[in-house]
């Protein structure tokens, strides 16, 4: 595939590498450097990767909305600020207003859960287990794009619905950020195993 990264910080290094040793073609551009935000958006036939800061992402993306039409565009952003505490509740989530901002543009929702380290390690699998991705988006070809990437890297696509539940995954990686980083406490032990979960 080829895969455009719009950012070039942490995840957009992690997931990018990653891409590419799995065969991929990646070209990740920033506001400044060789390669430019414009550039990255439009080597990405396949697939954009929407890797910038939260506060940034709406505004960057509707910029880019003509080289974007058409595109899958998977958004990792995190809108959780000081405190632990999600930016967009009681609103549209992050990528609803991504979404928004880029009409045409097919978003979906993924890799936002963890933090950096854990998207570079080959492969995310832990004590025998792949990492599982949730995935929230209503485009299903862009969603098998995206399982596809998901699975190039060792970890397991999730379906968690439509686009209107990205505030879900994103109340999540808020919860589970402040259990991790502000409390300590290991966020797998909150739930049972499978077998036990509906009773």
């Amino acid at each position: 595939m080829r895969i455009g990264i719009l950012g070039t910080g942490g995840m957009a290094d992690a997931l990018g590498t990653q891409w590419a040793r799995a065969g991929h073609q990646v070209l990740a551009g920033g506001r400044s450097g060789p390669t430019g935000l414009r550039e990255a958006a439009e080597f990405g036939t396949d697939a954009v990767l929407l890797a910038v800061p939260h506060e940034a992402a709406a505004q960057l993306v509707a910029g880019l909305a003509e080289p974007l039409r058409g595109r899958t565009l998977i958004d990792c952003t995190n809108p959780v600020g000081a405190g632990f505490a999600l930016l967009t509740s009681g609103g549209p989530s992050a990528a609803e207003r991504i979404a928004a901002a880029a009409p045409g543009v097919r978003v979906v929702k993924a890799f936002n859960l963890c933090h950096v380290d854990v998207w570079r390690r080959t492969p995310p699998v832990f004590d025998g287990r792949p990492l599982a991705v949730p995935l929230a988006g209503d485009d299903e070809p862009a969603l098998d794009v995206v399982r596809q990437l998901v699975r190039d890297i060792g970890c397991e696509p999730v379906h968690a619905g439509g686009l209107d539940r990205a505030g879900l995954v994103e109340a999540t990686a808020a919860l589970l950020i402040r259990l991790w980083v502000g409390e300590g406490a290991d966020a797998q032990a909150i739930a049972p195993p499978l077998a036990y979960a509906a009773g």
